[in-house]
């Protein structure tokens, strides 16, 4: 855990590093409101226009008198993750230390921007996200649909990701330390509703230390742009070829552990007890009790050591947040290159 001289360091980040970028489409109406919310905490403001059709760029900077607004447009529509991942170089390239995302359509309310904020700048984590289920009275002001729906994704997010102890993947109420960012294959990123969880993914790669912060679900009379039934099959496809890579990368490219031999043992033993207990399956009335007990051993011993992996992989989240080592061995090298020049 970083020390208590480098949390201080952190914390007290001047207004102008920190920014907030809103992807905007379809917001017209709520946009203003979501941008007059926004504190002294925040220096700059990117609202990102995804070749919205109501002009919602224009709209903002014909109306908003806001000294820290900057409009990022785009020719065509990248979908959200295409405008947060604009206005996330747009920030990094600003100098700005922690970047927020936030919808345009006033679900996310301002008042957490100083939470997540310092969550980041004290070194407590590298990434910073919303849970909406963490508070039961926060949980029934939710649809029924939704609370559902994001259970579900939630589960399948932490296998996929490995952060086991994160809920609600979906929210996209986040914040991000540059220095993370910066390391980030944005370009890679899912561009749609998979965004979010695409991108906790990548923390993944990078050891990031990811923290739920618990905050109260706000719906009003805005019209999500979501379609369950048009994004199901892409989510498991997502999740399941991320998955993939997790555990290829995490346990046999960048190391080979214990895990990873219970993970190989366990589909084996598994998969071997299954085959062998079927195709005796017809001849189960001479089947001889050996035969039988290999079977089933076999699909015992695989099933405990698949729980043995899942528990290890649980374990491994991390614990200790990644940035505040990147920005020291940044800062080294700038100075020794300062000294060089100098």
């Amino acid at each position: 855990m970083p020390t208590d001289a480098a949390r201080l360091s952190h914390v007290r980040a001047p207004a102008e590093r920190v920014a907030v970028v809103i992807p905007c489409y379809r917001v017209k109406e709520h946009i203003l409101g979501v941008v007059n919310g926004i504190g002294k905490e925040v220096g700059r403001i990117y609202v990102v226009d995804d070749a919205c059709p109501e002009n919602s760029g224009d709209f903002v900077e014909e109306t908003c008198r806001d000294r820290r607004v900057i409009v990022l447009r785009h020719k065509e529509n990248q979908g959200v993750g295409g405008a947060t991942i604009t206005g996330f170089k747009r920030a990094v390239a600003d100098g700005a230390e922690v970047i927020i995302k936030m919808d345009g359509d006033g679900q996310m309310d301002p008042a957490m921007l100083p939470v997540l904020i310092d969550v980041v700048q004290s070194g407590q984590a590298d990434y910073a996200k919303g849970n909406r289920f963490f508070d039961p009275e926060f949980v029934a002001a939710m649809p029924a649909v939704r609370l559902m729906g994001n259970a579900a994704l939630s589960f399948l997010a932490k296998a996929s990701t490995g952060y086991w102890q994160s809920f609600d993947p979906t929210n996209g109420y986040i914040a991000i330390h540059a220095e993370v960012a910066r390391r980030m294959p944005l370009a890679k990123l899912s561009k749609r509703y998979f965004f979010e969880t695409d991108l906790l993914f990548r923390l993944s790669t990078l050891r990031a230390r990811v923290v739920d912060v618990p905050m109260p679900a706000i719906y009003g009379d805005e019209k999500s742009g979501l379609n369950a039934a048009r994004v199901i099959v892409p989510f498991a496809l997502g999740h399941l070829r991320n998955f993939g890579k997790r555990i290829a990368y995490n346990y046999f490219l960048r190391d080979f552990s214990v895990a990873s031999a219970q993970l190989v043992a366990g589909i084996v033993l598994l998969l071997f007890g299954i085959g062998y207990g079927l195709s005796n399956w017809s001849t189960a009335a001479q089947a001889s009790a050996g035969t039988v007990m290999l079977a089933g051993m076999s699909v015992i011993l695989g099933v405990q050591m698949l729980l043995g992996f899942v528990s290890y992989d649980i374990q491994a989240t991390p614990s200790t947040a990644l940035h505040p080592r990147l920005t020291a061995r940044t800062d080294r090298i700038r100075h020794q290159l300062q000294a060089k020049a100098g």
